[in-house]
């Protein structure tokens, strides 16, 4: 990835966090995060990748970006001093659920292990 793709990706990351923080209300105890945007190379597109907790509400918080999309497009491509803005598309994070995921069988894998020594010991 090109440097000055990484700066677009930092700059709309950054820039779509603000602005999400004033311009939208989401229902109290969901924490909303932007964990990564990945733009195109062509600045056609930008992938903005959202977590949420609880993770049951990612279906709501993903509606409710949606449907204030075009209002946040505009305020991105306002803000942003570029030729090109890329559009923005939201989808959910499933990185961390993954890595989640692996680091609960990494720590059966070890609590396993650890019962298998002492079985082995006796």
């Amino acid at each position: 990835m090109s440097k000055r793709i990484d700066r677009v990706n930092q700059l709309i990351k950054q820039t779509l966090s603000k602005l999400i923080l004033k311009e939208l209300d989401f229902e109290k105890n969901i924490l909303v995060t932007l964990t990564r945007v990945k733009t195109a190379s062509d600045l056609s597109k930008t992938s903005v990748f959202i977590s949420v907790m609880p993770e049951e509400k990612i279906e709501l918080v993903l509606r409710s970006l949606n449907r204030n999309i075009y209002h946040l497009q505009q305020k991105i491509n306002k803000k942003l001093v570029m030729k090109r803005v890329p559009k923005i598309i939201f989808k959910p994070e499933t990185k961390t659920a993954e890595a989640d995921r692996i680091e609960k069988l990494l720590d059966e894998l070890k609590n396993k292990g650890k019962t298998d020594n002492i079985q082995t010991e006796e």
